[in-house]
């Protein structure tokens, strides 16, 4: 008697360690999104001040003026997802326009300062794309364990649900026509 005793003692004892030790990894994906997601808004912040620039540098060849060109921008703490998406494809469309005004101004385009912002809005792209795999990485590993047994039974005795990728404008999915 006393051994089932010790036994069922140190079962319990196992699946307490097993559920607390499950648990701090669910949370620790949940960081890891988060730490993600807070490198999304970096990523837009520093693209938000590399393109406020470049519109300094042709605000002064084109003359026009920043607040048309940024009026959908409002970068803000604590943005949904879908939010961040959204303001992403705003940002999008309005460098096309700022790639258009240099277009129409060749004197801009051969401006040594608007070549180096050019390059800098490449490398601010490149981060803000790692910041999305990133993120989407985070979200797919931590989708993983919610849908994988037995980790499964910790997440739905929590409440945990699935998070939602970073995804890229419809728009953006299609083939790029090119006409020359």
């Amino acid at each position: 008697m006393p051994g089932i005793i010790i036994f069922l003692i140190v079962l319990a004892v196992i699946v307490v360690i097993w559920y607390v030790s499950t648990l701090n990894g669910l949370n620790r994906a949940i960081v890891k999104i988060d730490e993600a997601s807070s490198g999304i808004d970096v990523a837009l912040t520093k693209r938000y001040d590399t393109l406020t620039k470049m519109i300094d540098v042709v605000k002064s060849y084109a003359k026009h003026e920043k607040e048309t060109i940024f009026e959908t921008i409002s970068l803000r703490k604590n943005m949904t997802n879908e939010e961040k998406m959204e303001e992403n494809n705003k940002m999008s469309a309005n460098l096309e326009r700022i790639y258009a005004i240099a277009e129409n101004y060749p004197e801009l385009k051969s401006s040594e300062n608007y070549n180096t912002l050019q390059k800098s809005i490449a490398d601010v792209e490149e981060h803000l794309q790692a910041a999305r795999r990133m993120y989407n990485s985070n979200v797919s590993i931590f989708n993983q364990k919610l849908v994988t047994f037995p980790t499964s039974i910790v997440a739905n005795s929590k409440g945990l649900t699935k998070k939602d990728f970073f995804e890229a404008d419809e728009v953006k999915k299609e083939d790029v026509k090119i006409d020359l």
